[in-house]
């Protein structure tokens, strides 16, 4: 598999482009995504940081669509419908992050964006194919979009979790671009900025943390990996057969970090009589430190587990084209064992957990 030295250079030129980006914002900017001192209370760490990551996840973005025609595809066709999809829902994204840091919007209104977010997706084509019938794959999409923007929101609440899971993920969503020989697509071409983008913001995000990426980068992320997770892991280009079950592992597995977290977060929450929505220090990753483990500890936990969910999701669509029941019962037990763990660990502390002020 040849892979042109220009995607390296475009890697290596938006990871120093948004180290710059970063560098410079954190000199100047002080404030935003600080509405009250109490704010710190979300997050595991005491001390208030601006959020910017969002800001320079965007910045890239723009760039990437800009430059791609420059440097990966010299034709004359412009953006297909279905990416003019993906660039709308990832800008509302954005703009609902950033109102969200700068004045707290309200639930409703960041439901109600999330949810049009995954009716453009389906608009412009970018939904789910696992039933005969639409109208439950548009359900399916919707509930799969709004549901990864609020878990990987309430996933960014400890230094570099956030960062480096979504950094895996985008990775893995990379792999199976090359796999499938797609070089130069606009599609390869934002992907590739979004490496760049998280590589350099986890120089900034990792324990001890100098800035966050707020609720800007966590909807973006969200929304982006959505996206990019539907056309190439919900409905990958690879498949060679067809399986319900196997349709469905392959994102969940890919995911798995923050959709067992929101999982056991919400269960949690909601046994105890409060809203899922109200921040607090009860997530897995805040259990692990309880167990006694740094939060550089923590990370690389949930690291090395988001690599092997990684390396899985890449075995199965790259290599096993006749699938059956025993890898069926494989992958469900691999999913429920790490969610049995991670669940039992935040019950057996859920009296040390410290919910919002």
């Amino acid at each position: 598999m040849e892979f042109p030295i220009k995607h390296i250079l475009f890697f290596v030129g938006t990871l120093v482009f948004s180290f710059l980006i970063n560098s410079i914002l954190l000199k100047f900017v002080k404030t935003l995504g600080i509405r009250n001192e109490g704010e710190a209370h979300i997050r595991w760490s005491s001390q208030v940081k601006p959020s910017l990551g969002g800001l320079t996840f965007y910045i890239v973005f723009l760039l990437s669509i800009t430059l791609h025609p420059f440097v990966f595809s010299y034709n004359e066709e412009g953006i297909d419908f279905q990416f003019t999809g993906i660039i709308g829902v990832t800008s509302l994204g954005f703009l609902m992050g950033l109102a969200d840091d700068a004045y707290n919007t309200k639930p409703l209104l960041k439901l109600f964006t999330q949810i049009l977010c995954g009716g453009i997706l389906i608009y412009t084509g970018n939904s789910i194919q696992i039933f005969e019938n639409d109208y439950f794959n548009y359900a399916l999409t919707i509930i799969w979009v709004v549901g990864l923007m609020n878990s990987i929101n309430m996933l960014d609440n400890m230094d570099g979790i956030t960062t480096s899971v979504s950094l895996v993920i985008t990775a893995t969503i990379f792999v199976l671009m090359l796999n499938n020989n797609e070089f130069d697509s606009i599609s390869t071409t934002v992907t590739i900025g979004l490496l760049g983008a998280l590589f350099s913001f986890l120089y900034f995000n990792w324990n001890p943390s100098k800035m966050y990426m707020g609720d800007t980068g966590s909807q973006y992320l969200g929304v982006l990996l959505a996206a990019l997770s539907i056309n190439y892991l919900w409905n990958p280009i690879t498949t060679q057969e067809y399986s319900v079950s196997r349709q469905f592992l392959i994102p969940i597995i890919s995911f798995i970090i923050p959709i067992i977290d929101t999982t056991t977060v919400v269960i949690k929450r909601l046994r105890k009589g409060k809203s899922p929505f109200i921040g607090g220090k009860d997530h897995t990753t805040h259990h692990l430190s309880y167990l006694g483990f740094t939060e550089k500890q923590v990370a690389a936990i949930i690291v090395l587990i988001s690599i092997i969910s990684s390396i899985i999701v890449i075995y199965v669509i790259s290599s096993i084209k006749l699938w059956n029941h025993i890898y069926t019962i494989l992958f469900v037990a691999y999913f429920l064992i790490l969610f049995s763990v991670l669940f039992y660990i935040a019950n057996k502390n859920i009296d040390k957990s410290e919910p919002q002020k």
